[in-house]
């Protein structure tokens, strides 16, 4: 049985990821925040620290989950962000070439600058903020010096249940609080990506060898008023919960950081090569409710 060690493992993904693996692999998962009882102790940040528990458990892949992705933070802490957003990606590629082991990498659809409606695996990012950059700069570090990578964009998060800490999750949150109204940002424009589909679809690529970089989001062009709207339909609550439109703007104290107006991603390669796993934004975003038992 083959061993992979998973670095920053304690979040709304890790989760995913280590329901996704283990049943046919060796797991071992790492995390700063030590919540779970599989989950052990490592700040990846540490190259010393990292670099010997890695060789210790000796794995044949190596998948480097964690990082900041709150975007306010990062802007408030820039040092602490590229510290661990992208040297320790560094730190994960020097580790897996020096144990010629794959590496595995998790990007983001906010490194483009929201200048198209969508964008495929070969658009050139061009990242507006401190997180965009630091998560940037991760990818660059990863096929610039990597022996052999796999790198995936995801989108809109949700996924993870009390993990989750997006949009999703904070509008479910607020329905569940006893809203009548919802203030919604019409002007922002993504596709979501569902953590359990996600890690399925990271292992059948891993597991074909087809190394490289992807997009991986669920299919299905939308927005943040029409998830909003889909949730309402999905708990029937679309009736007597009213939605009241707003531009980002209405937010921007709350939230200051920059963020492209589009990170709406298209699987291109993958769907091209017949490895898109991913189901529509609507089906699992219904999958996902169902999960919450709300």
């Amino acid at each position: 049985m083959k061993k992979i060690f998973i670095a920053g493992c304690g979040g709304m993904l890790g989760q995913s990821f280590y329901n996704e693996f283990k049943e046919n692999y060796e797991v071992f998962c790492t995390d700063i925040d030590v919540n779970e009882d599989w989950l052990n102790f490592q700040d990846f940040r540490d190259y010393d620290s990292y670099q010997k528990l890695v060789k210790q458990q000796s794995p044949d892949i190596l998948i480097h989950l964690g990082a900041h992705t709150d975007l306010e933070y990062c802007e408030l802490n820039i040092d602490d962000a590229y510290q661990t957003n992208t040297l320790s990606v560094q730190n994960a590629t020097y580790i897996a070439n020096q144990l010629s082991i794959p590496l595995i990498y998790i990007s983001t659809a906010g490194i483009f600058d929201g200048s198209k409606d969508s964008f495929d695996d070969w658009d050139a990012p061009n990242p507006i903020g401190v997180y965009a950059r630091t998560k940037y700069l991760g990818e660059k570090i990863v096929v610039e010096n990597a022996n052999n990578y796999f790198i995936f964009r995801a989108g809109w998060m949700m996924g993870g249940h009390e993990k989750d800490k997006k949009f999703i999750y904070k509008i479910i949150n607020q329905i569940k609080s006893g809203v009548s109204v919802l203030n919604i940002v019409n002007d922002r424009d993504g596709t979501p990506t569902y953590t359990v589909d996600f890690a399925r679809n990271v292992k059948k690529v891993i597991e074909n060898e087809f190394y490289g970089l992807y997009n991986l989001v669920c299919p299905g062009l939308t927005s943040r008023l029409e998830v909003t709207q889909e949730i309402l339909k999905v708990l029937d609550l679309d009736k007597s919960i009213r939605i009241n439109e707003v531009s980002s703007d209405f937010f921007k104290k709350q939230y200051f950081a920059e963020r492209p107006t589009s990170e709406r991603l298209l699987n291109k390669k993958l769907d091209l090569m017949g490895l898109n796993l991913m189901r529509d934004w609507k089906e699992a975003l219904k999958h996902y409710i169902g999960s919450l038992k709300i």
